[in-house]
């Protein structure tokens, strides 16, 4: 009986020590992190840090703790001080005024929860406001590899947060005047090489960098090749002689924001060069132009910092 007595103790004591040599063995569940607003997401990554500066100094931190939801396009620490050092007057980010910084980091910022896989190639308006308050685009890249207007490459995306998503990028985005909108979109090449013939005795770039507010009808690249095709001593744009280019440029300009919205049927509009244009918005919208063509407007309200573009399938001959 009592080495009964004394198995059955062992046996329990070595039980005992199993159990709790298996607890040991058992590692602690890890809790799950706490998912937080976009400035509380922004506040706990280290390379966001000039970030949340700007954004307090701008005071946006209040709009991106609202519902959104949004998507944000965040520059690191990097991204920013690449920025600083482009200009000779900015050592810091307080030396930049604040109406331009919030501009600037509001073009970073697009309303709607949008992941890295819902992403096209399109213009996105953003809460960046271009002349007559209206939303100035994003420019979205996702053929041949993910770019946010033609500068920004994405290094970490699809960022959770409770109210949007943030993508990390590497360059602090500038909203884009009417010539970045042109020189950053491949069917406009030869509207720039027109714009910058060396011939001509108005720099277009400079002027429609300035303050506008512009509207550029943009005709495509195919457009200006039937130009050249209708003209058998045309061969390229040097053909063209300086006079007769420079008042075909001076008519795709006029000197207001004009949005599609704010187009009406038998409008007259007058460009920069002095010659009109005729709205004709009977059969989808098109322009009529003094030597009686009629042009379609094929993509519409791509808003910029400084006026709108408009693409059309013609070249605009006053």
């Amino acid at each position: 009986m009592t080495n009964f007595k004394l198995f059955f103790y062992g046996f329990l004591v070595s039980g005992m020590f199993f159990l709790t040599s298996c607890g040991d063995d058992i590692d602690p569940v890890d809790p799950v992190p706490e998912i937080k607003d976009i400035v509380g997401t922004a506040v706990d990554t280290d390379d966001l840090s000039i970030l949340v500066d700007a954004l307090t100094q701008a005071d946006l931190v209040s709009a991106l703790q609202g519902d959104g939801p949004f998507t944000v396009f965040a520059p690191n620490n990097d991204a920013f001080q690449a920025l600083l050092d482009s200009n000779p007057d900015w050592n810091s980010l307080s030396d930049i005024d604040n109406a331009t910084l919030a501009n600037v980091l509001k073009f970073h910022v697009i309303n709607g929860n949008v992941k890295a896989a819902g992403l096209t190639d399109s213009y996105v308006p953003t809460l960046a406001e271009g002349p007559n308050m209206e939303s100035i685009d994003l420019k979205i890249d996702v053929t041949g590899g993910v770019q946010f207007n033609s500068s920004a490459n994405p290094l970490t995306t699809d960022v959770e947060t409770t109210n949007g998503t943030v993508h990390i990028i590497d360059r602090v985005m500038l909203p884009p005047s009417v010539v970045d909108i042109a020189l950053n979109n491949p069917n406009f090449t030869t509207l720039v090489a027109a714009l910058t013939r060396d011939d001509l005795t108005l720099d277009y770039v400079a002027f429609l960098s300035g303050a506008g507010p512009f509207t550029v009808f943009a005709p495509t690249n195919d457009a200006f090749q039937a130009l050249l095709d209708s003209n058998a001593d045309w061969n390229g744009l040097e053909d063209i002689p300086v006079g007769t280019l420079q008042a075909v440029l001076d008519y795709h300009v006029v000197g207001a924001n004009v949005q599609s919205d704010e187009l009406t049927d038998d409008q007259v509009v007058m460009t920069v060069g002095g010659a009109n244009l005729t709205v004709d918005l009977s059969a989808g919208a098109k322009l009529e132009t003094t030597s009686g063509q009629s042009v379609d407007i094929i993509i519409t309200d791509v808003q910029g910092a400084n006026g709108v573009v408009h693409a059309v399938n013609q070249v605009l001959v006053p």
